[in-house]
């Protein structure tokens, strides 16, 4: 079988190739990703796997039976948006939708997954468990694909007993993979807070209620809460991108707009966190005559990798790939609605390396220049063939 998964995965590599290519010329934003979902569902036609599509609109879940009697249900994802990110790369391939691209790899994970969906069925008559394959819909938006996917039922009828995904890795050379037992990736919140002031003219600062000023001292107070108030064995990042106040040389705004990141790994200090932002910013906003608005977007959860599929996920892909070829992750303070799955079922989220500096593929995700070495297709294909095939 160890066999069979290498040669064929390097037989199909050309075609995936192709595939992924398409897919990558072609990005859709979240939700809107009618022509990803149309090309993935024509693929599986071709191939002769049945599937159920319109979920969430665009999502589409396939199903390989075992030939065998089983109540034990793989589940393999992959999520098919892109980014609002105009690409800047000069290849064959490049992105036809202005403004749109495929920053984050999900070309790459559609079409690891259509791959390993047509050797699956090729060898359904080998399988011990049934197989679901889950194209996922809006991972890259608030409130994350994923969550609605399970809401839609996608992991019912049959039952899922474990979920897999891959994710591209340009920190990770080309033909590796890896992996972290145990909590893995944080959860994430989107704080939006808009200081109210007085504007007015720069050189009268007395006479107004200087947002801009306040701001910057709310903003280091707020750091405070995760340098004074988080304990120091839980994860947490607070972190500020967009800081808006248009004034100008000579003139003090009304008003000041913050945007920022809260991420943990901690449910209960994830609300006490919120709380504390929220009365931090009222009480020291207030205290020096301004008024705030917070507005905190609760997003994805903290995603935790079963220790025991995980364990069982590594020895897999080094029997496929060599235990050279596999290696331990660390933890990350990025998020992936991936985590909904893995708050449900026993889950593992493996890394597919994708970096060649020789080729000057070393743009990290969500970089305008992001491409990967195309020969991590073929071994991503390998690490989920190995999770459905061997014991």
């Amino acid at each position: 079988m160890i066999q069979l998964i290498q040669q064929r995965s390097k037989e199909i590599l050309e075609e995936v190739v192709a595939i992924r290519r398409h897919l990558h010329q072609h990005p859709e934003l979240s939700f809107q990703e009618f022509e990803t979902s149309a090309f993935v569902q024509n693929k599986l036609n071709e191939y002769g796997i049945s599937f159920q599509s319109g979920i969430v609109e665009t999502g589409i879940v396939a199903l390989i039976r075992s030939e065998q009697p089983t109540s034990h249900c793989i589940a393999l994802r992959a999520d098919l948006d892109a980014l609002p990110i105009k690409e800047m790369n000069e290849v064959p391939y490049c992105s036809q939708n202005e403004g749109l691209m495929h920053a984050c790899g999900h070309d790459a994970h559609t079409s690891m997954l259509l791959g390993a969906a047509k050797i699956i069925n090729e060898n359904r008559d080998k399988l011990k468990a049934d197989v679901k394959l889950i194209f996922q819909p809006g991972e890259e938006k608030l409130p994350g694909g994923a969550k609605l996917m399970i809401e839609a039922g996608v992991l019912e009828d049959p039952k899922v007993s474990e979920i897999y995904a891959l994710h591209v890795f340009p920190e990770l050379e080309v033909g590796k993979v890896g992996l972290k037992a145990g909590m893995y990736m944080a959860s994430t919140d989107e704080i939006f807070i808009t200081v109210h002031g007085k504007g007015g003219h720069g050189a009268m600062p007395h006479q107004n209620i200087d947002p801009i000023y306040i701001s910057a001292q709310l903003i280091t107070s707020l750091q405070q809460i995760v340098s004074r108030k988080c304990p120091p064995t839980i994860p947490c990042v607070l972190s500020f991108g967009r800081i808006e106040g248009l004034g100008a040389t000579n003139v003090i705004p009304d008003k000041v707009e913050l945007q920022g990141t809260f991420r943990t790994m901690n449910e209960e200090w994830r609300k006490k966190a919120h709380d504390l932002i929220r009365k931090e910013s009222q009480g020291l906003v207030e205290s020096m005559d301004g008024k705030v608005d917070v507005d905190i977007k609760v997003g994805y959860p903290y995603l935790e990798n079963n220790p025991e599929i995980t364990a069982k996920a590594k020895n897999k892909a080094i029997e496929v790939l060599g235990n050279d070829k596999v290696i331990d992750l660390e933890l990350r303070m990025t998020a992936e609605d991936f985590a909904y799955y893995s708050q449900v079922v026993p889950a593992t989220f493996i890394r597919v390396g994708t970096r060649n500096e020789v080729k000057g593929l070393v743009h990290t995700v969500h970089n305008a220049h992001f491409d990967i070495d195309e020969n991590a297709l073929q071994y991503g294909i390998q690490t989920l063939l190995a999770q459905v095939f061997i014991s």
